[in-house]
Order: structure tokens, then C-alpha cells, then sequence
């Protein structure tokens, strides 16, 4: 976790990434839900020390206690290690994660998962060069689903640095024709994810630039034909043997 030692420092004060505090908040809950047999033994100790010893605790008693002891360390190993071997498997995927700061500030971090690292029986996710903990874990997004996304969502930014339909000239025919290719060169799955007002507005343009096409092609002057010239020569050859 050496890559997390560093942090930003802002008005002579170490500003807390959002790393930091995924981390920061899986270790307080390592320390707060820790609990093993060494716990149950000393709570044990203790509550043997401060007994009433006119009427002590049972041994039927001690033996339930240690019983839902016990089941509660192994729920707490289950999960642990259900988290562990999930964790393993989100290696390549991109994820979603939701980080809140001390003072209430929720932050959401989108990215692909490089790796995952172990430390104190907890899973680590390397999302964008920084370490975040299991528990942040919000969504895992379909590689298929954020290329599709990630596409439509370029595609978009691209029609909207288009003219306004009423302001096209002949001159942005490559542009438009550019953008209205690459939408029909999309799946049907991709399609899915263009807006309804965005497909009817790359439509009106690629119409509208073909009819300024056919407009520029009807103004354009018409070649006459030159009028074929006459070989001098023979009409000169043709003269004399007349």
C-alpha cells in the first residue's frame, strides 16, 4: 500500500484523498469487529472475576455462550473469505465505488480493477493507481455495457459541437456525414443507448445536408462543349488534289 503514502497538501494541511478514507474506514472496522476466541476468553475471565459467587454461572451456561461464541466466529470467517474469493474475480472489471468522507462528503470513483491485494484477512481494490476497501464496493459494470457506454457517450459529445440545423452550409457536409456514419456503423445494442432526440437530430442533419449538397452540385456552371477542330492538314491535302 506504499502508493497511498502520499497525499496532496493544500494551505499547509494534508487533504485526505478518497483512497485514504476507504482505507482509513476498513481498518477502524478491522479493529471494531475483530473478534476471535481470545476475545470470548477475556470477556470470559471477566465476567468469572465479578460474579456473584453465591450464585455462580452454570457451566451449561458458559458451555451456550461459548457455543454462539463460536457461530458467530465462523459466520465472521465466511464472509471474510467470501469476500476475499469475490474480490479475486473483479481483477479486469470496471467498478463503481462510493467513499464517504469524516464530514458526510459521498465520492464516487469509476474505474477498471489492475489488481487486488491482501492485508489482515481484507480485500483491497487497485482502481486508478490508489487502494480502496471491499466495503466500497458499489456496482460492477459489464465490460460490454461501459464500452457500449463509453462509445455512444463520445458519439454523443461529438454531435453536440455539430451547427444547429437552421445554421448548416455545404462546408459542414464532411463533419455531419462523419458523425451520421459512425451511428448507422453501430450495433443495435449501442443503439440502445443514444438518446431518442439524438437520433432524430443526426437524421435531420445528414437530410438536410443532402439536400445542400444537391443545391451546391445544381449551382455549379455547366460545361459547354468545345467544337471539335478540324484537321488543317488534311483539309489542306483535300484543296490541292481538287
Amino acid at each position: 500500500m506504499a502508493s497511498n503514502l502520499v497525499a496532496p497538501v493544500q494551505d499547509g494541511k494534508i487533504v485526505e484523498t478518497e483512497s485514504q478514507t476507504s482505507l482509513a474506514k476498513a481498518k477502524e472496522k478491522e479493529k471494531t469487529s475483530g473478534y476471535s476466541k481470545d476475545t470470548f476468553l477475556k470477556l470470559l475471565v471477566a465476567e468469572v472475576q465479578n460474579q456473584d459467587p453465591l450464585e455462580p454461572t452454570s457451566n451449561t451456561e458458559w458451555i451456550s455462550q461459548y457455543a454462539t461464541f463460536s457461530e458467530l466466529e465462523a459466520m465472521q470467517n465466511m464472509s471474510a473469505s467470501f469476500d476475499l474469493s469475490r474480490a479475486s474475480t473483479l481483477v479486469g472489471k470496471t467498478v463503481v465505488l462510493q467513499t464517504t468522507s469524516e464530514s458526510g462528503k459521498t465520492t464516487t470513483i469509476q474505474g477498471k480493477v489492475d489488481y487486488v491485494t491482501y492485508e489482515g484477512g481484507r480485500a483491497y481494490l487497485s482502481v486508478n493507481g490508489s487502494l480502496y476497501s471491499m466495503d466500497d464496493l458499489h456496482d460492477v459494470v459489464d465490460t460490454e455495457y461501459m464500452t457500449a457506454f463509453d462509445k455512444v457517450y463520445e458519439w454523443s459529445v461529438k454531435l453536440n459541437k455539430l451547427p444547429a440545423y437552421e445554421n448548416l452550409t455545404y462546408d459542414d457536409a464532411e463533419d455531419v456525414e462523419s458523425v451520421y456514419n459512425e451511428y448507422e456503423k453501430m450495433s443495435e445494442y449501442e443503439k440502445t443507448f443514444v438518446a431518442k432526440e439524438n437520433a432524430e437530430k443526426i437524421k435531420k442533419l445528414y437530410e438536410r445536408i443532402e439536400e445542400l449538397k444537391k443545391a451546391h452540385e445544381a449551382e455549379k456552371p455547366e460545361e459547354t462543349e468545345k467544337p471539335e477542330e478540324t484537321d488543317k492538314t488534311e483539309g489542306t491535302e483535300e484543296d490541292a488534289e481538287a
